[in-house]
């Protein structure tokens, strides 16, 4: 059982202070005492967690660093590790003079510390472009199935802009990214759409690359055609082969080790 909060100048609100004053369960089981190593990621860790349930709102400020150590049973540089952990990636944020608050936790900020991460390896388009085989048939399955009269639409726009940048030699990078973008958009899952935008922000060097050898532009323009077209069908394992297809494509130009690989099973 936690006891009350001692009487120290919190910068909280009332509400905050409440919840502290009679714990929930799940708060009396994440603010305990934490044993052992990894204490800061730990206690990241749990901080996040009561982000998620509510304890710590956003727009409220978190109690006091010395409140937290005594809460958590650590040390205050722990608990400045481990506030800096999470203000890094977006999920607090330091006002001078006010304190430290939980940010609104939106599907882009959960999503957005993995580009941070690829933006810096190069060395990892191959297991990127495995990612790729893993989602995207998926992706173009479920779109299959979901996809309204507006999508189809829009998706045929699209490959209209690229057929025609494609006879004029023009780059069609702003349409390869657009397609997949309205791709995800057609399944109705956010969570897919801020994965894919992620995705697509990823690949935005390795298409401008690709796209220049030749020949590359008119596969990736059939690759589009096929998906559409099984989409047209409402053939959710044709879309999701499809895609699989179109994937496999672009690897053989970037990395021949996947040639042959075994498709996603029916």
């Amino acid at each position: 059982m936690i006891e009350p909060l001692a009487n120290e100048n919190v910068p909280s609100t009332r509400n905050a202070v409440k919840r502290y004053v009679q714990p929930s369960g799940s708060e009396s089981r994440l603010i305990t005492p934490i044993k052992k190593t990894r204490v800061a990621e730990e206690v990241a860790d749990r901080i996040r967690t009561l982000m998620l349930d509510g304890t710590f709102p956003p727009g409220e400020p978190l109690p006091s660093e010395r409140h937290l150590a005594e809460r958590f049973g650590v040390s205050r540089g722990s608990i400045r590790d481990a506030l800096r952990t999470l203000e890094t990636i977006g999920l607090l944020e330091t006002r001078h003079g006010q304190g430290t608050f939980p940010h609104e936790l939106s599907v882009e900020r959960l999503v957005a510390p993995l580009a941070s991460v690829m933006a810096y390896r190069s060395d990892l388009q191959d297991e990127l472009l495995d990612v790729r085989r893993m989602f995207e048939p998926a992706v173009a399955r479920a779109a299959a199935l979901r996809a309204t009269d507006e999508d189809l639409t829009d998706l045929e726009r699209i490959l209209e802009t690229q057929r025609q940048k494609l006879k004029s030699g023009q780059s069609a990078i702003a349409e390869d990214t657009a397609f997949h973008a309205i791709l995800a958009r057609a399944t109705r899952n956010r969570v897919v759409m801020s994965i894919m935008a992620t995705l697509n922000d990823l690949l935005v060097e390795s298409r401008t690359q690709s796209l220049q050898q030749k020949g590359r532009p008119a596969r990736s323009m059939d690759g589009h055609e096929a998906v559409v077209a099984a989409l047209r069908r409402r053939d959710a394992e044709g879309a999701s082969q499809a895609m699989y297809n179109h994937i496999d494509q672009i690897a053989d130009l970037h990395v021949p080790a996947h040639k042959g690989s075994n498709p996603p099973a029916k």
